[in-house]
């Protein structure tokens, strides 16, 4: 072997290990952070008040999961917040999608005008007075839809998805329409199936922002334990424990979070609202890449 070739060999090899040991470091600083939270999580909560816990509890126990789930309403609300994760994501997409591909039709008329009028929507709004108004003249206080009908346009996504489609080739809708295809037709056989990346990518957007939602709930229905949602039940067990079980009815409950230390519920809370986002991600994972890189190019 050559002095050439083998330099080049020991070059390769020193890239490799620099490589391994660079993804490595990567990958300690990434996961870190849900490591710690998951430790505290299972941590003592009076242990937990000392500090010093990083990658594993030190005295492990599930007290502050079994303390989360003996909350009264906490099965209602998950049920809500799976709810209107689903509906409102599906509701989301289809309208993002529909309008989308009217704006990206050359042939309407008001494309323009529409557009700009969505565009002023993402810098402009009207307020939490008004905004809370009118959903008292629509009737949706106290209402399912109230987590789904105000949010059910959003300009970013439309913008993304018409994006998407203005890149895909216009010469299959008219090869559509001389088959005899009408712009329903068009939109849901052709046009939905070529979207699934950047639909994918939108639909991770939604679904995370209602699952993460609590604030809505308590403006629209804090009073009412029908529509009550997980986080927004998470968050009032939170404050039970900072304000030593205030905000519990139950004696013996209060006594048992006056005794818990806030950090290591919010550190189970987070686990608990984060993990169904980790167990849907790598489905629309192969989607999401390709949705937002190709949503972001205009041909």
């Amino acid at each position: 072997m050559s002095n050439k070739a083998f330099n080049a060999t020991k070059s390769e090899k020193a890239f490799d290990i620099f490589n391994i040991v660079f993804m490595f470091m990567v990958l300690v600083v990434t996961l870190y952070p849900f490591l710690n939270v998951l430790a505290i999580s299972l941590n003592d909560s009076m242990d937990t008040v000392r500090g010093g816990i990083y990658l594993w509890p030190r005295e492990f126990t599930l007290e502050n999961y079994r303390t989360i789930f003996a909350y009264e309403s906490l099965l209602q609300g998950l049920q809500i917040s799976i709810l209107r994760t689903v509906v409102g994501t599906l509701f989301g997409v289809l309208s993002a999608s529909m309008i989308a591909y009217t704006l990206s039709r050359p042939d309407f008329s008001g494309r323009k005008f529409v557009s700009t009028f969505l565009a002023l929507t993402m810098y402009f709004s009207g307020g939490l007075i008004p905004v809370y108004i009118l959903m008292r003249d629509l009737k949706l206080i106290g209402t399912f839809w109230v987590y789904v009908l105000p949010g059910l346009v959003s300009a970013f996504n439309v913008f993304i998805v018409r994006s998407f489609i203005d890149g895909l080739p216009y010469a299959l809708q008219e090869s559509a329409k001389l088959d005899g295809a009408n712009d329903f037709t068009i939109y849901w056989r052709i046009i939905l199936p070529l979207c699934k990346p950047v639909l994918a990518t939108i639909a991770l957007f939604i679904a995370v922002g209602q699952w993460n939602a609590w604030f809505d709930t308590y403006l629209y229905n804090g009073n009412n334990p029908m529509w009550t949602t997980l986080q927004f039940e998470l968050k009032k067990v939170l404050d039970s424990t900072q304000q030593g079980g205030a905000m519990t009815n139950a004696n013996d409950m209060a006594k048992q979070m006056a005794q818990i230390s806030p950090e290591s519920i919010k550190m189970a809370i987070t686990i608990v609202v984060t993990v169904p986002i980790l167990v849907v991600y790598p489905f629309l994972q192969k989607y999401f890449v390709g949705g937002m890189t190709l949503g972001a190019v205009k041909a």
